[in-house]
């Protein structure tokens, strides 16, 4: 049953239906674009760091034949709804609810458990940028018990040597994402900026990092969300699997 706080929101493009609170945090594009860039392989094993309502392995398990997931949650709040919602799409077959710290996963996994590691993690430090008047949105955008060093320490373990982490990040801290990502020797294997419109400062970055390899750094071309009309582009179309959202 849902509540007069929460909404029903529908990504017809993946044939999901997602609980929301309605004046709490509420996924972006960001996860869908994050789900498009790492495009796990056929009966993968993927974790998801900080699922929130669980968008990204539930895209996922529609666009990925056989592949399982685990989504990481520490938020009480935001585990109930991703596991509502993967039961509210049938998908508790091929997806696990984790109420966990991102500090705490060495304990609850084994090393190198995974073909690949997702995460949308805050970008705003800890005391920096405006606070949020509504629910669990200033929890998903700031760095609270885990910074960004975690976060990829946290990957880094996870990840098997033959696998991949996809991050989306803010550029604005790109540079500490590649020198962090250095300082823990994980190498970065493709970029791609994204952008409102063409003519728009990049408002993303996502980047693929790997252990154990080296590579020469693939910049891939910027994805831009919008034409100079504002409908979506073709590719972004796409992504959202012809949603209109």
């Amino acid at each position: 049953m849902i509540s007069e706080t929460q909404t029903v929101d529908e990504l017809r493009g993946y044939d999901l239906r997602i609980v929301q609170e309605r004046h709490g945090y509420r996924f972006s594009l960001d996860p869908l674009l994050l789900c498009a860039f790492a495009a796990p392989g056929v009966g993968a094993r993927v974790i998801d760091l900080g699922t929130g309502s669980a968008i990204i392995p539930l895209v996922l398990a529609r666009r990925t034949e056989q592949a399982t997931f685990v989504g990481v949650e520490l938020q009480d709040g935001m585990a109930e709804l991703a596991e509502r919602n993967v039961e509210l799409n049938g998908l508790a077959d091929r997806i696990a609810i984790l109420r966990e710290d991102v500090l705490g996963l060495r304990k609850r996994f084994p090393v190198s458990s995974f073909d690949l590691v997702l995460s949308n993690p805050p970008y705003r430090k800890r005391g920096t940028g405006k606070v949020s008047p509504k629910a669990g949105r200033d929890d998903a955008r700031h760095e609270s018990t885990a910074t960004l060093a975690d976060f990829l320490a946290a990957a880094k373990y996870l990840v098997k040597p033959t696998g991949r982490i996809c991050f989306i990040y803010h550029p604005a801290r790109l540079p500490e994402l590649l020198a962090e990502a250095h300082l823990q020797k994980l190498a970065p294997m493709r970029l791609r900026l994204v952008h409102g419109t063409a003519d728009a400062a990049a408002r993303m970055v996502l980047v693929e990092f790997a252990k154990g390899r080296r590579a020469d750094l693939k910049v891939l071309s910027p994805l831009v969300a919008r034409t100079a009309g504002l409908d979506y582009t073709p590719e972004l179309a796409e992504i959202l699997g012809g949603d209109p959202r």
